[in-house]
């Protein structure tokens, strides 16, 4: 098999021709169709997170090289071990990447995303930068029914993060009111579902016009810049006060100070993107105004299940999505650094 390695942080992937695993147990071997890229990949590629006065989240700590990055997987299944019984080989799958211990009380509890030994593909364990990557379970497979492989890659990571912190702003009192921060993949696979989660009320807010003129073709009126002037006077007037919710895709200095300034009283900020930096929060008006501070990471297993309901239904509409070879994961690795990607990229087996 070839896959391309990260044999030291911060250096260029190196591309290697390994032996194609055999799957034991209840192991599945799946030939890689499409594999997305993610910011969460530059984090990993440099080995750690910005976590703001100059301080970092060593992650080369516990982290054994070389490893084969990338998490947002779909493709065919080629084999599975003696222990399976209820997978047919040449089916096609997108594959639930955050794995778990299996034994840990979040694990039992349906939340092996947040396990504490966890066993993420191309995160802890050998992913989808490659032609083949080899699961511990048949669980953690998804049909995706008619939908592009390559929009189907972005449903691991982009949707499932998406849908799941979606859905911390779906209460009896509120649907809608919810401000989409940051229109990279994550952003956008949020647009594509705002819809099926009865969500009626959105804007959304992106530092690139481009990327907010997608945003108008895609049926969204209500459209801010951050770094235009007035803007949060302009937004406080159009809303009333405020954004009951704001999901912030990017998780930035620039970005949470950006929304908490136009949190409505009452109202909750979901941080969900690891760009990185410090939020100064004055604590007296966290009470004052009972605003709340919510993070949220990927998603379940359970939620990820609930979105490929959707996507099979065929009610979620495809984010833009860039397809590359898989010889490319370097140069593609650098363009999203470099802002440059509008949607999701995904890189596809040469």
């Amino acid at each position: 098999m070839i896959c391309y390695e990260l044999t030291s942080f911060g250096k260029p992937l190196e591309r290697r021709e390994k032996q194609t695993p055999t799957p034991t147990g209840t192991e599945v071997l799946v030939r890689v169709a499409a594999c997305g890229v993610c910011h969460s990949d530059i984090h990993l590629f440099d080995g750690y997170f910005d976590l703001g006065d100059d301080q970092t989240l060593d992650l080369s700590v516990g982290t054994r090289l070389p490893l084969t990055l990338g998490h947002e997987i779909a493709g065919e299944v080629v084999a599975f071990g003696p222990d399976v019984s209820d997978v047919v080989a040449g089916s096609r799958c997108v594959v639930y990447p955050w794995t778990g211990c299996g034994t840990c009380l979040s694990c039992v509890e349906g939340s092996e995303h947040v396990c504490r030994s966890p066993r993420s593909l191309g995160v802890n364990r050998d992913g989808g930068f490659a032609d083949h990557v080899l699961l511990p379970h048949p669980r953690y497979l998804f049909n995706y029914g008619p939908v592009a492989t390559e929009v189907a890659a972005t449903y691991p990571c982009s949707g499932l993060t998406a849908l799941s912190a979606l859905g911390k702003t779906v209460t009896e009192t509120n649907s809608g009111n919810v401000l989409i921060l940051g229109l990279g993949g994550v952003g956008f696979a949020a647009l594509s579902l705002v819809s099926v989660m009865g969500l009626t009320d959105i804007a959304v807010a992106d530092v690139d016009n481009v990327r907010l003129g997608v945003a108008n073709e895609r049926g969204v009126c209500k459209t801010f810049n951050p770094r235009e002037s007035d803007v949060v006077k302009r937004i406080k007037r159009a809303t009333e006060g405020g954004f009951a919710f704001v999901v912030d895709f990017v998780g930035s200095a620039e970005s949470a100070s950006f929304a908490m300034s136009v949190l409505a009283p009452g109202g909750t900020l979901v941080l969900v993107g690891l760009f990185g930096g410090v939020l100064p929060v004055s604590l007296p008006l966290l009470p004052l105004k009972r605003q709340s501070i919510q993070g949220s990471y990927v998603g379940s297993l359970s939620e990820m299940n609930d979105l490929m309901v959707f996507v099979r239904a065929g009610v979620v509409p495809p984010l833009p999505v860039t397809s590359r070879p898989l010889s490319e994961v370097q140069r593609a690795l650098d363009d999203l650094r470099a802002g440059e990607i509008v949607g999701r990229l995904v890189v596809r087996p040469d």
